[in-house]
């Protein structure tokens, strides 16, 4: 057990705040990167070997695939909390608990999913208006996912909880073997062997898996609590409960967002076709990359602050979010600067179709002035999140995503006609709404009630 302590945890409620925070989210910063970057590369490598149909399909069975990554992800950002407050405390027993819980819980929500979705993907293809040229390969890429869907859930949730016990080092290295892995299978499957989408979600799928498995060695050889054989697979209700209190809001925030983006890409559907289809989707690709690093550092800061109001050390959590969030600010608007400067060499590398590249360049400057507000929100809601006030940010998500951004989208794109430049109004408006709410959220104090206590919830004011 003591190996285990010195390897694997890191206390993040000691020692200088800036150099905590940089030496914690460089790594996660990297590894976000990475697997930001070979996200790109499936967008990049069908684009420049399979077309605008297969790059079409990617970006559809890929917005799928991302809502139910990313409602697993809520759950462990449940776990997160938990062991970095567990961490924080000194609680041991709940922190052993609370991984085998998530662990357990997560395999059996995978093959769940798995087994639904197999079944209902067809009709979610249809309802979101898949044009027809893409139908196919956006069935093919969403099968292949959903068949791999355990490697993808598992690697997220053990990464959440190394990241929780403050260990953000590890994850990065396997991120990038998982990287190095996909781009090299995408060349292997989409550019050689021509399987476009298919290809480019097997490339995805074996590489989450190797990222997944080098994590489970990596535990068990550091005296990881959990020793992954049968016997420790086991959900403690007490933890369950906790989980989910924390969790759940967050898991309907990331679902909520993502289907808003799941209607915006039915929306481009309608207004615009394949062409517009495949533009819409080498933006969101780039975007995901340029959001990296305010989405690393949003994370580290939840991570931090946790542990640290788990010490009872609140000023320094706010310490935490300030610097994060200056940092985020320089990052995500040199990002703003280079797309209104240069949007046609960020649109080139995904294709040379015209259409596309044209389609692209108009959505892209106008969405990109959310890229001013998102540090902002990113990081306060790292910070609410670390302290377990999850139901204002899922409350604020929701009213940016249900009120602000798909309205936005319908009625500039489709009812006044305004198109691709209409559709992109809708990242700006939902972000500047969120903005707004978070402030006034910030002005009544409610941030600084405590909703765990030493692992035993206290009620959240809503």
């Amino acid at each position: 057990m003591l190996l285990f302590m010195v390897k694997i945890e890191n206390n993040l409620s000691k020692g200088n705040v800036l150099t905590k925070l940089v030496l914690f989210a460089l790594p996660f910063l990297a590894s976000n990167l990475v697997q930001s970057f070979y996200n790109v590369a499936d967008m990049l490598i069908v684009g420049n070997f399979s077309g605008t149909a297969s790059m079409s399909g990617v970006n559809i069975g890929g917005q799928i695939t991302f809502i139910l990554t990313n409602v697993v992800i809520g759950l462990c950002m449940g776990a997160t909390v938990l062991i970095g407050q567990y961490v924080g405390a000194g609680n041991r027993v709940g922190l052993e608990r609370v991984t085998a819980t998530i662990i357990t819980m997560l395999i059996g929500t995978a093959l769940a999913i798995t087994v639904v979705m197999l079944f209902f993907k067809g009709p979610v293809l249809r309802l979101i208006r898949t044009p027809a040229e893409s139908f196919a390969e956006s069935d093919r890429y969403l099968t292949v996912t959903l068949i791999g869907a355990v490697f993808i859930f598992g690697y997220n949730a053990l990464s959440a909880i190394l990241r929780g016990m403050g260990n953000s080092k590890q994850p990065f290295y396997f991120v990038s073997i998982a990287c190095v892995t996909n781009v090299v299978l995408d060349l292997v499957f989409v550019a050689a062997f021509h399987w476009d989408a298919f290809g480019a979600a097997l490339a995805t799928v074996i590489s989450q898996a190797l990222s997944m498995f080098l994590c489970i060695i990596y535990m068990v050889r550091n005296n990881f609590q959990f020793d992954f054989k049968l016997r420790s697979f086991k959900i403690y209700k007490d933890q369950l409960a906790l989980i989910f209190k924390i969790g759940l809001p967050t898991c309907l925030q990331n679902a909520v967002t993502s289907l808003s983006f799941l209607f915006l890409t039915a929306i481009v559907n309608i207004v615009g076709g394949v062409t517009a289809s495949a533009a819409v989707g080498a933006v969101g690709k780039f975007n995901s990359f340029a959001f990296m690093p305010t989405m690393a550092m949003s994370a580290s800061i939840s991570a931090m602050t946790a542990q640290n109001i788990g010490a009872g050390k609140m000023e320094r959590a706010i310490q935490t979010c300030k610097i994060g969030t200056i940092f985020s600010v320089c990052v995500t608007w040199t990002f703003f600067v280079l797309v209104q400067l240069f949007p046609s060499v960020i649109l080139n590398a995904f294709g040379s179709d015209p259409e596309m590249i044209q389609d692209g360049i108009s959505y892209l400057r106008i969405f990109s002035f959310d890229f001013l507000f998102i540090p902002f929100i990113f990081c306060i809601n790292g910070f609410l999140i670390g302290g377990g006030h999850t139901i204002f940010t899922l409350f604020s998500s929701m009213l940016s995503a249900i009120l602000l951004r798909v309205p936005v989208c319908y009625i500039f794109g489709v009812v006044i006609g305004w198109g691709l430049q209409g559709v992109a109004l809708g990242g700006p408006a939902a972000a500047v709404g969120a903005l707004v709410v978070t402030i006034i959220y910030l002005a009544t104090g409610k941030w600084r009630k405590i909703v765990i206590r030493a692992g035993r919830p206290v009620a959240e004011e809503s």
